[in-house]
């Protein structure tokens, strides 16, 4: 089984480590003129002026390390204050949310820490999206493969931002979920070597990995159940800043949603499997081990009950005078044994 490193034990972070505080004010922006130009990293005093005016499109990347950004969303954007609350809230519930002048979806990530030993450990952090009339704020901390895909992509195609804001943020979203497909082709070889250790090699250490990698499915399996549901209010109900054409493309992202689901249910069912196939094997091997050790034990008898009688401290003991007595002794309990292993061989208990 390929891995990046040995591992002993496994550790969910849930909630995001302390990361370096960013001093940049200015958070990554586009924004879309009524004419078609695009502009990059404009300042924040003209978010207030593009977003009152209703045209073009205006995409802001906030990160949450900057206490200045962060300010922003208020401050500028004017959402509600329980929404910015919620985006301090690293472990928060996943959601969608109608607010009069906006819409709020937050979704959660994950990914393989690759700066600890464990094999097993992954990092969870959540992305909140806020989408308007003509206005799409994303925030999230230090990781947002959604946001960084998007950007990539933006990049080689500028055209993405003439869609609408609804577009934009399905393009956010759909690399947010996709990112959960690495860590479920990672997790596929970690059952298939698990596998092979169990039926092929049969490591004792393997019941510890089953554990760890059965609990990790069942992670995966808690951050992803309520993303079905907040994906399936974005394909299916009325929201005046989704229109119903890109509700549409909404559908495939619940899809893969489902499906992901779906395999944390096949990966649980095979871990259930290999486990109780890795239990059997432990008893069928104690099994043999025991079954050994009651032939050992049954040949013994007849050598225990002879020498002891012909041990005993009488004067009068048959053939204790004759020359070739202990042979004759030897041979009866040979004799006896290989009886004692016919009669077991007949009746199959060898």
């Amino acid at each position: 089984m390929p891995k990046r490193r040995k591992s002993k034990s496994l550790r969910l972070r849930e909630v995001q480590e302390p990361q370096a505080v960013v001093t940049e004010s200015r958070p990554r922006s586009w924004y879309r003129a009524p004419d078609g130009s695009l502009r990059r990293d404009i300042e924040p005093r003209e978010f207030l002026e593009i977003v009152q005016g209703g045209r073009g499109l205006l995409w802001v990347d906030i990160d949450l390390r900057s206490h200045a950004q962060h300010a922003l969303l208020e401050k500028v954007f004017k959402f509600h204050p329980l929404s910015v609350e919620d985006t301090l809230s690293p472990d928060g519930r996943v959601k969608f949310e109608e607010f009069p002048e906006y819409a709020l979806a937050v979704v959660r990530a994950v990914r393989f820490v690759n700066e600890t030993e464990d094999l097993y450990d992954i990092e969870t952090f959540n992305l909140w999206c806020f989408i308007g009339r003509n206005l799409v704020v994303t925030v999230h901390g230090q990781h947002a493969p959604g946001v960084d895909a998007t950007t990539e992509r933006l990049s080689r195609a500028p055209d993405l931002m003439e869609r609408g804001p609804g577009r934009l943020m399905h393009h956010i979203l759909d690399a947010t979920v996709d990112a959960y497909f690495p860590v479920i082709d990672q997790l596929d070889e970690f059952v298939d070597g698990l596998e092979e250790r169990v039926f092929v090699q049969f490591e004792q250490e393997a019941l510890r990995d089953i554990f760890s990698v059965k609990r990790l499915v069942l992670q995966l399996k808690r951050h992803l159940a309520p993303m079905r549901e907040v994906f399936n209010t974005l394909q299916s109900r009325p929201c005046g800043f989704i229109p119903p054409e890109t509700q549409l493309y909404f559908r495939d992202v619940y899809d893969h949603v489902i499906r992901l689901n779906e395999s944390l249910d096949t990966y649980r069912d095979l871990l259930s499997s290999t486990m109780d196939s890795y239990l059997t094997q432990v008893s069928n091997r104690m099994g043999k081990v025991t079954k050994g050790l009651t032939v050992v034990a049954t040949l013994s008898v007849p050598f225990v009950v002879v020498s002891g009688m012909w041990g005993m401290n009488f004067q009068d003991v048959p053939l204790s005078d004759w020359a070739h007595g202990f042979w004759v002794m030897l041979a009866v309990q040979l004799g006896l044994g290989g009886l004692l292993l016919w009669v077991l061989d007949r009746r199959g208990w060898l």
